[in-house]
C-alpha cells in the first residue's frame, strides 16, 4: 500500500472549491490520465483513465460526503485499488485549502517503480494545481451536489 498527501490553496469560497470537486464528469478537464468519469448514482462513478499507456476501468464508491468539508472514496470493481478523501479547509471568506489524501496498490513493476520514482506524488500535484487553474479562471463552479452520504 502507498500514499501520497498534496494540498493546495485556491482563490474561490470554500462552497465553490467545494461544489466543484463534486462534479466528478469535469475531472478530465482538470486531471490528466483521466479519460472519462461517469456518475451512475449518487454515491457511485465509474472511471476510465490511462496513464503512459496502461488503460484502467474501475468504479468508485463515495463513502462520505460533507457538504464544504469532505469528500471520501473507495474502489469497488475494476482494475485499481485505492481510496481516499479530499477535505476542504476555509481560510477566509475568498480563499480555501483543498487537501487530498490517498492510499493504493500499485500494480505491477511499472507500477511499483513509478511510485518509488515519485510519479503518482507529481501527479497528484499536477492535477491540484490543474484543478486550482480551473476552478479560479472559471470564478464559479460548474455545478454542485450538498448531498450528505
Amino acid at each position: 500500500m502507498s500514499q501520497v498527501e498534496e494540498s493546495i490553496e485556491v482563490a474561490v469560497p470554500v462552497h465553490t472549491a467545494y461544489n466543484q470537486w463534486t462534479q466528478f464528469e469535469t475531472f478530465p478537464e482538470f486531471m490528466s490520465g483521466v479519460e472519462r468519469i461517469e456518475q451512475r448514482t449518487d454515491t457511485l462513478t465509474h472511471w476510465v483513465t490511462k496513464v503512459d499507456g496502461v488503460r484502467r476501468e474501475f468504479d468508485a464508491e463515495i463513502t462520505e460526503q460533507l457538504p464544504d468539508e469532505r469528500v471520501a472514496w473507495t474502489t469497488v470493481a475494476g482494475d485499481a485499488r485505492q481510496a481516499g478523501v479530499v477535505t476542504f479547509h476555509r481560510l477566509d471568506d475568498d480563499h480555501t485549502k483543498v487537501m487530498l489524501q490517498m492510499e493504493f496498490h500499485p500494480d505491477g513493476v511499472a507500477e511499483t517503480v513509478g511510485d518509488k520514482l515519485g510519479f503518482v506524488k507529481r501527479q497528484t500535484k499536477g492535477d491540484l494545481e490543474r484543478f486550482k487553474r480551473f476552478i479560479e479562471e472559471r470564478g464559479q463552479e460548474s455545478g454542485g451536489w450538498r448531498g450528505v452520504v
